[in-house]
């Protein structure tokens, strides 16, 4: 498959050595290492990351995804403290804070996620928190503690079409990432909450243009839309690499209606300049 022009972005992992090393002295992961973001080179240099709490190890099998799989370590408690102290050292006004899925725990890890928010809401200036979660088998009890953590966005990615979730999101259900969306905003409507999707896993236009409109139907107010990668050879191999006339259509589609925000283009990730949605 012939790799269009834009595929061109580097990384540089020795511009990153300041931020990694903060990182590794207070034992802390980041969904830009364990997921192989393509933007991390940016985003590390610019003292910004995507923290992920609940170690390293996913339950899930999802054919696209980097982050490990297997049986997760127990839950550290003293993880939202060290967090915080790295929020405040490296000055971030905007955090956004991430795990794996975790259906190895009662709540999912809905009570690890509050507990690092709850962290951060000391920190002075108080920096908004956007927390992507997994769906927490949409479980009512760990979804109301989420919506009542204090997070400023609570997002969750659909990841794909739900004619691929077969092959791409093993374990996971489209119907009930939705409703984890619609109840998160049922429980607190004043909360923001945040999708993205990956394109060229072999959907179709007209099953994107049903997942915006599921989307909206549901509340959601914030999308992102980018190009799948593939982090290694072993995984789901991409069906196709998007024109950025596509992503324009996409993003006009979405404005049409109504989101509240949305970023289209071949790197952007969910938390990808997260903030500058709000700038």
């Amino acid at each position: 498959m012939r790799k269009p022009q834009w595929l061109d972005k580097k990384v540089n992992l020795a511009q990153c050595r300041g931020i990694k090393q903060l990182l590794r002295g207070g034992g802390l992961l980041t969904v830009c290492e364990e997921a192989l973001c393509p933007n991390i080179s940016q985003c590390f240099t610019s003292g910004v990351a995507t923290f992920m709490i609940l170690g390293d190890i996913c339950t899930r099998q999802c054919s696209f995804c980097a982050v490990s799989r297997g049986r997760p370590r127990p839950v550290d408690n003293c993880e939202p403290l060290r967090l915080q102290e790295a929020v405040r050292r490296l000055g971030l006004k905007y955090v956004v804070i991430t795990s794996p899925t975790r259906d190895d725990l009662v709540d999912g890890g809905a009570g690890a996620f509050y507990a690092v928010v709850q962290a951060l809401k000391s920190i002075a200036p108080l920096p908004k928190v956007e927390i992507l979660i997994p769906d927490f088998c949409a479980d009512s009890k760990a979804l109301e503690k989420t919506a009542n953590s204090g997070a400023f966005v609570v997002a969750h990615n659909l990841e794909t079409v739900p004619s691929l979730y077969i092959k791409v999101r093993k374990g996971a259900d489209y119907s009930r990432s939705l409703r984890v969306l619609e109840t998160i905003k049922k429980i607190n409507p004043r909360i923001f909450t945040k999708s993205g999707l990956m394109l060229g896993l072999g959907e179709t236009r007209d099953e994107v243009l049903e997942v915006l409109r599921d989307l909206r139907r549901v509340g959601c107010d914030f999308l992102t839309l980018g190009q799948y990668l593939p982090p290694s050879l072993n995984h789901y191999p991409v069906q196709e690499y998007m024109g950025l006339d596509t992503f324009d259509f996409f993003a006009g589609a979405a404005k049409k209606l109504d989101f509240k925000g949305v970023k289209s283009s071949p790197y952007t990730r969910s938390s990808y300049l997260a903030h500058s949605f709000f700038d």
